[in-house]
């Protein structure tokens, strides 16, 4: 076989392969891209939001998972919630589109009905194929909730100032809520804590979405402050923040951490003080 020959066989043999996996990269594309468009609507958001926060939060069946959850004492503090996923997939240029939702605590201790929210963007890049991360904010501060109660975009790190929150159990956690930041921030990607950061993301209203439901263009101030009645569609959800409130931490080893964007711990010492792995 003369050289020219093999250059040509290797070439055809390149071809076919690259064509099968932008073929395989197409229909994972479309696939997640499927799964993650049922949640468009608000009670699609809402059994959404109930299956992600579930994956942040405690096992009430097993107490020791409180070890790498969003902390029990967050949850109990937190004057809202923000859940949505985010879906970035793209050949030469990236896309990104996400959805979710986001309630607020009442004054008597119970949860609003929920708003639906809506971010996205687009970028250059040489991502081939389709990821999907699930995002929980957690709202300290009223100033947070009133952010999205305005009707209008929220930028992370512009409107109001977001940390990556910690996760765990003991003396540093409630440490770390002396003077908490507005909003704890965290990411999950394939199944594990990422330690994404949000800074620069828009968050906006969905009052579309809201509309649909509600049955009129209900703002979400109405919705988040009680004025709307929590809706059924949104029941497992509650029922999700409840259980992980009610999770026994008696007898857990006091441990917290941060997870960096790399999937490192920094350990967080009493005292709210973030630490690497080798104490620096």
């Amino acid at each position: 076989m003369s050289m020219l020959d093999k250059f040509r066989k290797g070439a055809q043999k390149a071809g076919l392969q690259a064509t099968a996996f932008l073929k395989e990269s197409s229909n994972k594309i479309a696939t997640e891209s499927r799964d993650f468009a049922q949640g468009f609507s608000l009670p699609g958001e809402a059994e959404k939001a109930a299956k992600i926060l579930e994956s942040f939060l405690a096992d009430p069946d097993h107490p020791e998972s409180a070890l790498n959850a969003i902390p029990k004492a967050v949850l109990q503090r937190a004057r809202g919630l923000a859940i949505f996923s985010v879906l970035k997939a793209g050949f030469m240029f990236s896309g990104k589109a996400g959805s979710g939702l986001v309630i607020a605590r009442l004054p008597d201790g119970s949860w609003s009905a929920p708003s639906c929210i809506a971010t996205g963007g687009v970028g250059w890049g040489l991502q081939i194929g389709a990821d999907i991360t699930d995002f929980v904010i957690v709202l300290n501060s009223e100033d947070a909730v009133r952010a999205f109660s305005m009707g209008g975009n929220v930028t992370i790190g512009g409107n109001i100032s977001a940390a990556a929150g910690p996760i765990g159990t003991g003396g540093s956690v409630q440490a770390s809520l002396a003077h908490p930041a507005p909003m704890f921030s965290y990411s999950k990607s394939k199944g594990l804590f990422a330690g994404l950061s949000l800074e620069g993301t828009v968050l906006i209203e969905r009052k579309d979405a809201n509309r649909d439901f509600y049955g009129s263009p209900v703002p979400a101030r109405d919705i988040l402050s009680g004025r709307v009645p929590p809706p059924e569609v949104a029941s497992r959800l509650y029922e999700v923040i409840e259980a992980a409130e009610g999770v026994d931490e008696s007898g857990l080893p006091e441990h917290a951490y941060v997870p960096t964007v790399t999937g490192e711990h920094m350990e967080v010492r009493p005292g709210g003080t973030v630490f690497d792995a080798e104490a620096h």
